[in-house]
């Protein structure tokens, strides 16, 4: 069985209420050895630290998601500075800019998103970058900040944008959409990417691999990512798997 790590799991929310612990039980045996869990706004922070005490394999990242601007206020940005100095993370996330809706205030989702950067390079943590038609500014503002490492997590921007990641040491997050015939610019990346910039998601409830098209996502199906990838790479299964765990290992400090 290969070691995995899922990069990106929502494991907090309410679609797993019903069953999380077979979700979790299932991952383990699909040979997730970790899972990360990021937050999307400050009522998220308790449920996910509460969630992730006690289970040495899930790990918690906190942060302001940029697609929920009515849920933040400026105060968050200090709380979650006190937050973080007493509830140790493995990341600063989910974090970003999202302009799929023309009403969200942009100006005000960059203000947040420089500030939580800066934040995570003061405390040394990667970051877990959402960016939802906002990728060229995304990746402009990780640039402007500087000396930041992390991963912008399900990646669906273009072969320039890719290599402009990777060029600052950024990590792409690989799931689902990557098993989709339509997604062939993905499928090109996938296949011939750096595999030291790679990394597996779920991004379970959403995002659903082919096979499942419609259901509800969870992390065990990270496997058929990586039976996809392997197969756009022409490589071998478990060179994959080993080549994005020690990735995983190596971004977020995974024991």
């Amino acid at each position: 069985m290969y070691t995995l790590v899922d990069s990106h799991v929502h494991l907090d929310a309410e679609a797993f209420d019903a069953d999380r612990a077979a979700v979790i039980a299932r991952a383990g045996d699909a040979g997730i050895r970790h899972m990360i869990v990021p937050a999307t706004d400050r009522d998220s922070w308790p449920g996910i630290r509460d969630l992730c005490a006690g289970q040495p394999g899930i790990h918690p990242a906190y942060g302001l998601h940029p697609a929920f601007p009515d849920r933040h206020r400026p105060e968050h940005l200090d709380r979650l500075r006190q937050w973080l100095a007493d509830n140790p993370a493995i990341a600063v996330g989910e974090i970003g800019l999202d302009f799929h809706q023309a009403t969200w205030d942009r100006d005000l989702q960059q203000r947040y998103f420089v500030d939580q950067l800066q934040l995570a390079r003061e405390l040394d943590l990667p970051v877990i970058i959402h960016a939802r038609q906002a990728l060229e500014e995304a990746s402009l503002t990780l640039r402007r900040v500087g000396d930041l490492r992390g991963v912008v997590h399900s990646f669906s921007g273009s072969e320039q944008q890719a290599k402009q990641l990777w060029d600052i040491g950024f990590h792409l997050g690989i799931g689902g959409s990557v098993t989709h015939s339509r997604a062939q610019r993905l499928r090109r990346i996938a296949a011939s990417m750096p595999i030291r910039f790679l990394l597996l998601e779920s991004d379970a409830p959403d995002q659903p691999d082919a096979a499942h098209r419609g259901q509800r996502n969870e992390p065990a199906r990270i496997t058929e990512v990586l039976r996809c990838v392997a197969v756009l790479r022409g490589e071998p299964e478990d060179r994959v798997a080993e080549a994005t765990t020690a990735n995983a290992r190596r971004l977020f400090g995974l024991d």
